[in-house]
């Protein structure tokens, strides 16, 4: 596949290496600064970061230096972003009508991002690293509580690698009532369809 030419190129860097600061109060001089009370960095790393226009914020990142130096030799200029910017943009456009509160959780092998948006506005986003199911819910219900939403009414919507046959599906609905799936309500021909309609979110969403 890397052999291929291609028109444009666009890299998406997943890590959790990542924080978010209104707009108002960020200052590009002092990325370091931002990021290093929730990520460990080396003096070395190179850090970026990703303006988010629908929330007014901007992402700052740890992106992954080796890639972007191998694309960039192999096939020169090309864009990129940190796949949360990506995320927390196309949730934001889903629900910036929205009159409700509702939380999305995007679950991957061993980490699960937990975005809330209220009434249009992003509320939280936390990503959490994850070895059982007792921990998946866990750090769900923790943030819940932290938030003060009621487990009995908001609304819990499921993106990522996660069907109704996963032991994280059935502990998600033993604690929360109403638990549902997202849609990228994408309208793509795929060679090869992907599984469900919420699986590959952030990354069919980049198109």
């Amino acid at each position: 596949m890397l052999n291929n030419n291609f028109s444009s190129i666009n890299i998406i860097h997943v890590n959790d290496w990542s924080t978010i600061v209104p707009k108002a109060l960020f200052k590009e001089d002092y990325l370091a600064d931002y990021l290093k009370f929730n990520t460990k960095i080396l003096k070395t790393d190179f850090i970026t970061f990703d303006e988010i226009i629908t929330n007014e914020s901007v992402n700052i990142y740890v992106p992954f230096t080796n890639v972007n130096n191998y694309i960039f030799d192999k096939y020169g200029s090309f864009t990129y972003k940190h796949f949360s910017t990506i995320l927390i943009e196309q949730l934001l456009v889903i629900e910036k009508h929205s009159s409700i509160t509702k939380v999305y959780v995007n679950i991957d092998t061993n980490n699960f991002e937990i975005i809330a948006i209220k009434q249009g506005a992003l509320l939280l986003y936390n990503t959490f690293e994850y070895h059982t199911k007792e921990d998946y819910i866990y750090y769900l219900l923790f943030t819940l509580e932290q938030l003060q939403l009621n487990p009995e009414t908001l609304q819990l919507v499921l993106l990522g690698l996660i069907n109704k046959e996963d032991d994280l599906y059935s502990i998600t609905y033993k604690y929360i009532r109403n638990v549902s799936f997202g849609n990228r309500m994408d309208t793509y021909n795929f060679t090869k369809t992907p599984t469900t309609n919420y699986s590959y979110f952030t990354l069919l969403k980049s198109l």
